[in-house]
Formats: C-alpha cells, sequence, structure tokens
C-alpha cells in the first residue's frame, strides 16, 4: 500500500509523540503551586510556563489543558499568558478534611506531541471556621470525697480547620474550685481537663456552673463556648478500671450495619448505684458517633454505618466506663478497617476525534486514564478493548492509554464502530467497568454509481404522445452525502444516424426516460444507447448502461385488399360453369395490412350475396367456393361483398365486390343482363308445372318421388366430396385468420393461370384460379421475390 506525503508526516508525528513521552517521563519535574482556600474563581495560582521552562507559545501551538484526577475542572489554562486560574472557589475543609498539607493533584496534557506534566497544587488554611462544641452544655457529677488534683474529662470542641488555625486552647470562667489543663489525645484532638483546684463539699454547695471556651491560634483567634455544669454527690470512692487498657481489633469493610465489633468490660469495687457502670464514648467525633455505637448496659460496640476503607483506614476511640457515682475509667480502642474489592475501576475520557475519515491512516481516536480506589491487589488493573475491530490501545504514562485505529477504514463496510473499553481490577472477586464510545466514519468518494442492471429494455406503443413517460434507469452509489448523489446523462449513440436528441431525453435527477416524438412502428422498430450515471463527489465516478427501446406495434393499418383490384375502370367478373361441383374454387381475394402479430392476421367473411347460401368464402385464406350445385334456378349474374377485417383492438377493416356470372360453358358467349335473367327464368315454369301435379297426385306416389330424389341427391353429393376437390390447407392460425406476418405474402402457396375470355365485346380478368388447389408447394426465393417484386409495384412495401 502506497502512504502519501500525508501519512509520512503522521508517522512521524507519531514517533516524536513516542521520543517526547520517554524524555518527558524521564527527566520533568512536577511543578508545585499553593493557593489559599476561599480565593475568588478566576484567580491567579501561577505562570506555568515560567516554572516549567516552558514557552507560551509552546502552550498554544500544543494544546495544553489541565486534566484533574477526578475530572473536576478546578483550574483552568490561560494559553496565552501561561497563566494558572481558579475556575472555582476551593474550600480547604471539603477537599481535605483534617488531612495536612491539602494537596490536589493535576495534569497538564499537551498535544503535537503528546505529552503529560504533573502539578501540585496545595490549598493553604485560612481562619475561617470557629470551634464548637458539639453540646452546649455539659453536665458533671463529681464526689464529694474527690481529692484536690483531681481530673474531670470535658467534652472537646470541633474546629475544622487545620495548622495554625486550628484548636489551640481552652479556659473557663473564674471561679475558686477548678482549672483547665489542655491534653492531646491518639488522634492528635486536644481536648479539655477539669482539675479540682479546692476540695467540694456537697453540704455547701451542690451545683456549680462556669463557661468552657475554646480558642483557635488564628489572627484573630475565634472561640466557641459551653456551659459547664457540675454536681456535687455524695462519697463514692472507687472508680471504674476496665480489664484492657487497649483494645485492639479489625474489620472488614464490607461487613454488615449491626454486627457486633468488639465487647469491653470494667468493674467497679464499689456496691449499689455507686457500683453500676454505663458505658459512652468519650471525645468521639461526629464520624465516629455516626459510625458506630456501644451498648451503655453491656458494652457491646456495634456497626451503624458502612465503613470505606477508601475514606477512613483505622478508627480510635476512647471509651469511657462511669459508675453511679459519678466516677469513671476509659480505655482506647483502635478498630482498623480491612479492604475489600468494592470499588470497580473508573475511566477519566480526555478527549475524542470522531468522525474519522475512512481513508485516514492509524489516527488517536480517544485519549483517557483509569483509576481504582482500592488498594493492592484490588486496585491493580487490566485494560482491554473490544476484540475483531480496527483499533488497539497503547499505553503512555502509568494509568493514561491512546485508543487508536491500526489501519485505514472503509465507511461502506461499516460506517460506525462501537467501541467497549474494559477495565478490570485484580481483585477477589474482579470488579470490571465498560467505557462504551462510537465512532463514526466519514466518507470520501471512492465508489462509483452501480445501475440495478446492466441494460434496459423499455417497450413504447407507437403513435404515442410526445414527452410519454417510457421507462428508468437507476443506479445506486454506496457513498454517503453528496458523494452518493447521482446525475443522469445521455451518452452519445453507437450509431451516429439515430438522431438520439430527438427521440428521447432524461431527467437528471431520477433518471426517468420520455419519449420526444410520436414513434411510428413501421419506419423504426427499435434503437438503443446508452445512459451515463455521475455522482457529485469530487474527483467525480460514472458507470454505464445500455438502454434499448422496442417500438410496440399498434393496429393503425386497415387491410388492403391486392385482389381483386376495387379501383379499375371496369370490375373483374368471374366465370363460374354451371356444372361446378360444391366446393369449387371461384376465386381467391388477396388483402394484405401493414400492420404486425395479431394486428395483421386477417379473416374473411361474405357479407353480402345475391343468393345467401350458394357461395361461401373461407375465412383464414380468402377463398371464395361454391356451397352446393347450381341449379337453373339460380341467377347467372351473382354480386357477393366480402369483408376483410385484422384481429386488431380495435379491428379495421376493409370491402372488396365480386362480380360471379353463372356460364354453361366457358365457350358460352355473355349475355345481356335482360336476357340473361330470362334464361335463368324460364326454367322455373315447367318445374313449377311439375310441382303442382306431384302435389296433387297419389301421396304414396308423391314420396316414392320425394324419397328417389333425396337418394339421387346424396349419391352425387357423396361423389362430389370424395373426389377431393375441396381440400383446406392446415396452419397454426386460428381457423379463421390468415397471418400476413406484417409481409404482404399469403399462408400458403398456390399456382394460377390469368385468362383473358373475348368474344362477348367485354374483355374479363380472370384472376388466380388455381392449377393445383390439392397440391401445396413450398415457395423457392425467387418465388418469394417475384412476389416481393409485384406486391412493391402495387404500392406497397412488402418487408
Amino acid at each position: 500500500m502506497e502512504i502519501g506525503g500525508a501519512g509520512v508526516l503522521q508517522i512521524r508525528q507519531v514517533l516524536l509523540f513516542f521520543v517526547l513521552l520517554g524524555m518527558s517521563q524521564a527527566g520533568s519535574d512536577s511543578g508545585r503551586f499553593s493557593v489559599a482556600e476561599e480565593m475568588q474563581s478566576g484567580s491567579i495560582v501561577g505562570n506555568l510556563a515560567k516554572d516549567l521552562g516552558l514557552e507560551v507559545g509552546e502552550l498554544s501551538f500544543r494544546g495544553a489543558r489541565v486534566v484533574s484526577n477526578d475530572n473536576k475542572q478546578r483550574l483552568q489554562l490561560d494559553i496565552n499568558t501561561g497563566d494558572l486560574l481558579l475556575s472555582e472557589a476551593l474550600d480547604r475543609e471539603e477537599l481535605c478534611g483534617f488531612t495536612e498539607p491539602c494537596v490536589l493533584h493535576f495534569q497538564i496534557l499537551m498535544k503535537s506531541p503528546l505529552q503529560f506534566l504533573r502539578i501540585e497544587l496545595q490549598v493553604k488554611d485560612i481562619n475561617d471556621n470557629s470551634p464548637a462544641f458539639l453540646e452546649k452544655e455539659m453536665l458533671l457529677e463529681i464526689p464529694e470525697n474527690s481529692p484536690v488534683g483531681a481530673v474531670f474529662l470535658l467534652e472537646s470542641a470541633k474546629d475544622l480547620d487545620v495548622g495554625i488555625n486550628a484548636l489551640k486552647n481552652y479556659t473557663i470562667s473564674p471561679n475558686s474550685h477548678f482549672h483547665i489543663k489542655m491534653r492531646v489525645n491518639p488522634d492528635n484532638r486536644k481536648y479539655p481537663e477539669l482539675v479540682l483546684d479546692k476540695a467540694l463539699d456537697y453540704e455547701d454547695q451542690s451545683e456549680l456552673s462556669f463557661i468552657l471556651t475554646a480558642l483557635d491560634g488564628g489572627s484573630p483567634p475565634k472561640s466557641g463556648s459551653a456551659l459547664v455544669r457540675v454536681l456535687v454527690v455524695d462519697i463514692n470512692d472507687n472508680s471504674p478500671e476496665f480489664e484492657q487498657p487497649f483494645y485492639e481489633v479489625k474489620i472488614s469493610e464490607d461487613s454488615t450495619l449491626g454486627s457486633p465489633v468488639v465487647t469491653v468490660s470494667a468493674w467497679d469495687l464499689d456496691s449499689g448505684k455507686n457500683g453500676e457502670i454505663s458505658y459512652m464514648f468519650s471525645h468521639a467525633s461526629e464520624d465516629i458517633r455516626k459510625t458506630f455505637e456501644i451498648n451503655q448496659k453491656s458494652g457491646e460496640v456495634s456497626l451503624t454505618s458502612p465503613l470505606d476503607f477508601e475514606t477512613t483506614e483505622s478508627y480510635s476511640i476512647i471509651i469511657q466506663a462511669t459508675d453511679g457515682g459519678g466516677l469513671f475509667g476509659k480505655s482506647t480502642l483502635r478498630i482498623e478497617v480491612m479492604d475489600v474489592n468494592d470499588n470497580a475501576p473508573e475511566v477519566t475520557v480526555s478527549s475524542i476525534t470522531s468522525p474519522i475519515p475512512e481513508n485516514s491512516p492509524e489516527t488517536v481516536v480517544m485519549v483517557f486514564s483509569i483509576r481504582d480506589r482500592d488498594s493492592g491487589e484490588n486496585g491493580r488493573m487490566i485494560c482491554s478493548v473490544s476484540e475483531n475491530l480496527q483499533f488497539v490501545l497503547k499505553s503512555s504514562v502509568e494509568n493514561y492509554y491512546t485508543l487508536q485505529t491500526e489501519r485505514m477504514l472503509d465507511r461502506e463496510s461499516q460506517a460506525e464502530y462501537n467501541i467497549t473499553i474494559t477495565v478490570t481490577d485484580m481483585g477477589t472477586p474482579r470488579l470490571k467497568t465498560e467505557h462504551n464510545i462510537t465512532v463514526l466514519v466519514s466518507d470520501v468518494n471512492d465508489n462509483a454509481p452501480t445501475f440495478t442492471q446492466t441494460s434496459y429494455t423499455l417497450w413504447v406503443r407507437e403513435n404515442n404522445s410526445p414527452a410519454l413517460h417510457i421507462g428508468s434507469v437507476s443506479a445506486t452509489d454506496t457513498d454517503a452525502g453528496a458523494n452518493a448523489q447521482v446525475t443522469y446523462s445521455l451518452l452519445p449513440p453507437p450509431d451516429p444516424l439515430v438522431p438520439l436528441a430527438s427521440l428521447v431525453s432524461i431527467n437528471p435527477d431520477n433518471g426517468h426516460l420520455f419519449a420526444l416524438t410520436s414513434l411510428d412502428y413501421e419506419a423504426l422498430r427499435a434503437f438503443e444507447f446508452r445512459v451515463g450515471a455521475t455522482d457529485r463527489g469530487s474527483p467525480a465516478l460514472s458507470s454505464q448502461a445500455l438502454v434499448r427501446v422496442l417500438v410496440a406495434d399498434a393496429n393503425d393499418n386497415a387491410p388492403f385488399v391486392l385482389y381483386p383490384l376495387q379501383n379499375a375502370s371496369a370490375p373483374c367478373t368471374e366465370l363460374v360453369p354451371r356444372a361446378a361441383e360444391p366446393g369449387y374454387l371461384v376465386t381467391k381475394v388477396v388483402a394484405v395490412d401493414g400492420d404486425a402479430g395479431q394486428n395483421a392476421w386477417l379473416s374473411y367473411q361474405l357479407l353480402k350475396a345475391t343468393e345467401p347460401g350458394l357461395f361461401g368464402v373461407w375465412a383464414h385464406n380468402g377463398e371464395v367456393r361454391t356451397a352446393r350445385l347450381l341449379s337453373e334456378r339460380d341467377a347467372p349474374k351473382q354480386r357477393l361483398v366480402v369483408l376483410v377485417k385484422d384481429n386488431g383492438e380495435p379491428p379495421l377493416s376493409a370491402s372488396v365486390t365480386l362480380h360471379v356470372l353463372l356460364v354453361d360453358g366457358f365457350s358460352q358467349p355473355y349475355l345481356p343482363a335482360p336476357e340473361a335473367e330470362a334464361a335463368a327464368a324460364a326454367p322455373a315454369d315447367p318445374l313449377t308445372v311439375y310441382l303442382v301435379v306431384a302435389l296433387a297426385s297419389v301421396s304414396s306416389l308423391f314420396l316414392f318421388s320425394v324419397l328417389v330424389f333425396v337418394a339421387v341427391r346424396l349419391c352425387r353429393r357423396g361423389g362430389a366430396a370424395s373426389a377431393g376437390r375441396c381440400p383446406v390447407a392446415e396452419g397454426h392460425f386460428p381457423g379463421h385468420l390468415v397471418d400476413v406476418s406484417g409481409t404482404g405474402t399469403l399462408s400458403q402457396s398456390y399456382q394460377y393461370e390469368v385468362c383473358l375470355m373475348g368474344g362477348t365485346g367485354t374483355n374479363e380478368f380472370k384472376f388466380l384460379k388455381p392449377i393445383l388447389p390439392n397440391l401445396p408447394t413450398q415457395r423457392t426465393g425467387k418465388e418469394i421475390e417475384e412476389n416481393h417484386t409485384s406486391y412493391n409495384s402495387l404500392g406497397f412495401n412488402i418487408q
């Protein structure tokens, strides 16, 4: 596969990216900045370009941007100046709680080439929180025999600030019995102890009260206060003591709510009310009080809220056991939370490129990072991408990945890819996270239009109206958008003599073809041309298809009678001897039709006759034959009208008039019309007399005569039929049709003689009398050519 200049440039950029990436991992330092909490949005944190030794223009050229682990944009980079700006006011207590120092981690992502720079932002505390007591009033019961110097625990105040702004000291309002001493518990929390300076006397004063004030170290300092009430009780000289001064337990973070953690136990040597012990948490934070509770009677510590190793890994709790007289003992409970694999990996997307041109080489599609909040094996991850895709994962920095194409894509094969990135940790059980993205492939013009058929055949009935829609061609393009928009055009015909531009036109938008002129089947039966389909891509691609237009015949030509000619000056008279047998061929009507197919199938029928029943016309070949024996009663001059009709829709027809003269022999001269009529009528009188006499005769003689007459007639008819003088050549056409097939030729071959009769003063033209009517002959090519010549001489174009 050849790689163009753009492809070589992109490969060089990828190689440069990995070289710079290795250099950045090997030698770049993290940038460190600090900012005080609660600064307004838009405040300048520092100049990134200056601190990292970068040019300001380089940040803009390489598309630098700030990426955070938790995907929250607390910082923004001004690529024009290189300044890091606050996107929002930061609350140190919300971000880090009591953790000090409070450091946020960010990455600077730069493209072209790809590079990651780590930066740290330290959020400094300001004194924006005052110390506060959980309870505004504390009640202490102190035995009157408590020695001077006895210490009593007081509830501590809570200050969300840290460092110098955290809780610093406690004070009490002036009194003669107590002073305050501050202590620090194992988790570095400061709490006050009340120290007895003067022995108490229940009888002298049974209750004392004073104000406890907590001060922080801010400038100016802030404070919070609570009322302390001391109830002096009688003689309780033994304090409770725990079995163990220190308890240590481990509990899994997925423990169910209500499950027991540990049971502490203490005893008191006193009896009665002074020996009754109750258990409580001392100086416990709000988080401890929400997570655990202790049974005041049994000392059982149980779980009341879900544990989260990722939030708090251990708890340190002071448990106080107090007897009925107010004396107490204390013990420390340390609870270590054991991690379980309860956090699925997280995927943070930095950038996505979509759509991708289908002819692009290896391209970076997505940049993303992964993390798992668990620890150890539970936090170790494996990243993979769905198989059978043309995409691969590459790791750049730890837990940072790029998804890129392996080769060029083909939009026509697949226009979009649904990619699943799976991140699985190594914990037990293993947890996984799937991140789905859709990558679209943009089109380039790499497919030519394709016709639905390589060739089209269209039928048009002749005598069509101009601008008639005769059919359509269709081509499709598997590209998209303008690359798939197809336009159609007519290409020059292979035959330059065909006036294609005046015959058809095409709609360039939809491929509809229109006949521009009325077509004539008899003049043009078929023509063909090519149609081109071109898309609108750049460069444009095209294809061709062959279109063949066939003109269908319409019944627009009536039959034309070749014989007998109807425009002759003198009509042709056919001579029939009175001795002719039934089936005698009188003449043959010859006609042609300029149409084709069934429009040219001709049928003949006798429309009118002087003597109905005397003559018959064969429907399929136009032969006129006698239907019965001739008698003396038949008029010597007969006039027949024959109808020639085609088989079109609607059918067209023509008629021809035949004149037939009945003669005793062909040597008899023609009789004038009156004498012929008298001669035909003369034999009728004896016959009439004979019939009257016969009817008057005896019925038996009449019946016998009739039977003899019938018998004689039947014998004569049987002999005529057996002589075979009326053969009918059967063809493949219907019985009433004759097919001239548009060529003007007859369906059977006959030989005819032409006789010119004389001696009567009138010349008669006897045409088409069969010499051998019973013997069908096969016409030779010379005979067919002679027939064509004779028909053409009559004004017909016989093809």
